[in-house]
C-alpha cells in the first residue's frame, strides 16, 4: 500500500512539473550580486494583476506572466538626474519612460536601482508600482526626485 501511495506521489509530482512554465531568460543587470537585492527579492508578490511570477534563469531578476508581461531586474546603475517624469508610489520614487510597445520604470536614488519592464495594456502602471513599491522600499534612498508628476500612497 505504501508503494502505491508513493507511485502516486511521483506521477501527481510529474504531472505538476509537466504543466509549469517554462524558466524567463532574463540578462542580470551588473550589480544583481548586491546584497540589498537579496533583500527585495526575497519579498516579491507571486502574482501581479492576475500574472504569475515565474523562475528566471538569473540572480535578482524576476519575471510575472507566461509570456513575460513583467519584468524585474534589480542592480541596474542608477538613473542619473533626469528630465524624464518621476512618479513618487508610498514613499518609492520611479523614472518613467514611456515607449510604443512598453514601457520602462527605474527607481531613483537607491543604490542599486531596480527596472521594470512592462506592456501598460497588459498590467497597468499603477497596479506595478502599487505592488512592487513596498519591495523596492528594502533598498533605502539616498536621494529624491527634485520635480515628482504624481504622489501615490497606497495602504
Amino acid at each position: 500500500m505504501k508503494l502505491a501511495t508513493a507511485i502516486a506521489a511521483s506521477l501527481a509530482g510529474a504531472i505538476v512539473l509537466t504543466g509549469c512554465s517554462p524558466i524567463a531568460n532574463v540578462q542580470p543587470a551588473d550589480d544583481a550580486g548586491n546584497p540589498l537585492c537579496a533583500e527585495m527579492m526575497v519579498v516579491l508578490p507571486p502574482e501581479i494583476s492576475e500574472q504569475q511570477k515565474r523562475q528566471t534563469n538569473s540572480q535578482a531578476t524576476a519575471v510575472w506572466g507566461d509570456p513575460a508581461q513583467l519584468v524585474l531586474r534589480c542592480g541596474v546603475t542608477p538613473p542619473p538626474p533626469s528630465t524624464d517624469p518621476c512618479v513618487s508610489v508610498n514613499g518609492v520614487d520611479w523614472l518613467a519612460k514611456e515607449g510604443a510597445e512598453s514601457w520602462t520604470l527605474t527607481t531613483y536614488g537607491r543604490t542599486p536601482a531596480t527596472e521594470l519592464v512592462f506592456d501598460p495594456n497588459v498590467i497597468p502602471s499603477s497596479t506595478v508600482l502599487a505592488t512592487l513599491s513596498s519591495a523596492a522600499s528594502k533598498i533605502p534612498p539616498q536621494r529624491t526626485c527634485t520635480s515628482v508628476s504624481k504622489t501615490v500612497d497606497v495602504p
